[in-house]
């Protein structure tokens, strides 16, 4: 028997099968400190805290894991959760055996050193002997090699690409770029190298007192009336935690836009809330915004006229864009001066991109820049020329 633990404030007891999912919660101590997302409507759902426990593992399409698990002695990625704990560096919840003493303060990653050896052997390194199993890395999701490492201090997220164009984490400083220029709050990636890759590295955006609540988590806080769009069912519940959410979705779904971006799901933007007192704070910063420009696609097949399709409200990236409450918050010079810069961005990954890979990023911003002006532009022109037929019209 386990007790699910936030910081130090047991929430509920529960069993796990042999699989490692949670198989029954016999009792739930702190129902206001449950997970968002396992309580709708104010009726707390078993099944849904069970969905939330096994969304916590690492999904078994991440590059590596099978090798890694094999090698480990293990069946599933749910075995490495009990070996951390089920620590993570976005929320402060885990788990404990029912009587152990252990507190939050001793084994929490947000104060205490972690293992690489988890993040190490799933980036392709061989290991020899036992390996150390207390890593933030067991609760790390995503398709994408990824894994935590500490920098002057500092807990920040190292993220790989797809072979062979390994494009994603240019994707992100390019996309970190943008948001600079544009004073878009966002997670702020930067390029490195290490071991003959190329990667991406973000600091962590929250600490020891605030969590990541993804959308996907929030959207559960309530049932969706047949005649709301999954856009307007989260900005009414956000709305209902006292946050409103449209500039920051105007904001997301234009740099989406802009980059092409055709992974923006419900598990990479959310909400930021207190862990100890519950108040929520704001809308998370845009981060994850490596699957665009095209970066699955070969050098011959981009173009600046192929649109995939996109995430999460529509399916089209012109539709998504309607829904942009304004545009009077972006300053379309200041994104344009952001442009050299791109450039050197891309540029500097030239041992990694071929020249036409690099000159057809660049391209393809430019010009999601120009239709992006030019839609903006005709909102404006059509709002003018509604308000004139309304002072001209009859009264």
């Amino acid at each position: 028997m386990y007790e699910l633990m936030h910081k130090n404030i047991p929430v509920a007891a529960f069993e796990t099968a042999e699989s490692g999912h949670m198989s029954d919660v016999p009792e739930v101590f702190d129902e206001e400190h449950l997970p968002v997302g396992s309580i709708c409507d104010g009726a707390y759902s078993e099944p849904m805290l069970a969905t939330w426990y096994l969304e916590r593992s690492i999904p078994s399409a991440r590059p590596g894991i099978k090798q890694f698990l094999s090698s480990a002695g293990m069946d599933s990625p749910m075995d490495l959760l009990s070996g951390s704990m089920g620590l993570s560096l976005s929320d402060q919840y885990w788990f404990r055996e029912q009587g152990s003493r252990v507190d939050w303060e001793d084994v929490n990653f947000f104060r205490n050193p972690f293992s690489g050896d988890v993040g190490d052997m799933l980036f392709g390194k061989s290991r020899v002997g036992e390996v150390d199993l207390e890593s933030p890395d067991n609760t790390t999701n995503g398709v994408l090699m990824k894994r935590w490492t500490i920098c002057d201090g500092e807990r920040c997220l190292l993220k790989g690409g797809r072979l062979p164009n390994n494009q994603e984490p240019v994707n992100e400083a390019v996309a970190s770029t943008i948001m600079k220029h544009i004073g878009i709050e966002h997670a702020e990636y930067r390029l490195m190298e290490e071991d003959g890759m190329l990667l991406s590295l973000c600091g962590d955006f929250v600490d020891e007192n605030t969590e990541f609540v993804p959308a996907t988590h929030i959207l559960n806080l309530k049932k969706r009336r047949g005649d709301q769009s999954l856009y307007q069912h989260y900005v009414e519940v956000c709305s209902d935690l006292g946050i409103d959410v449209v500039p920051s979705l105007d904001r997301m779904l234009t740099v989406d836009y802009i980059m092409l971006n055709g992974d923006r799901h419900f598990g990479n933007f959310g909400l930021i809330r207190n862990a100890d007192t519950l108040e929520w704070i704001g809308p998370a910063p845009v981060f994850d915004t490596g699957t665009s420009l095209q970066c699955t696609k070969g050098d011959s097949d981009m173009s600046v006229d192929v649109v995939p399709e996109c995430k999460p409200f529509m399916r089209s990236f012109e539709e998504q864009l309607k829904l942009v409450s304004s545009f009077d918050w972006l300053d379309f010079g200041s994104l344009r001066d952001a442009m050299p810069e791109v450039r050197e961005v891309i540029g500097g990954a030239s041992d990694y991109l071929t020249d036409g890979r690099a000159t057809l990023m660049a391209d393809i911003i430019g010009h999601r820049i120009d239709l992006l002006e030019q839609h903006a532009l005709d909102r404006v022109t059509s709002r003018r020329g509604w308000a004139g037929c309304r002072r001209t019209g009859p009264s």
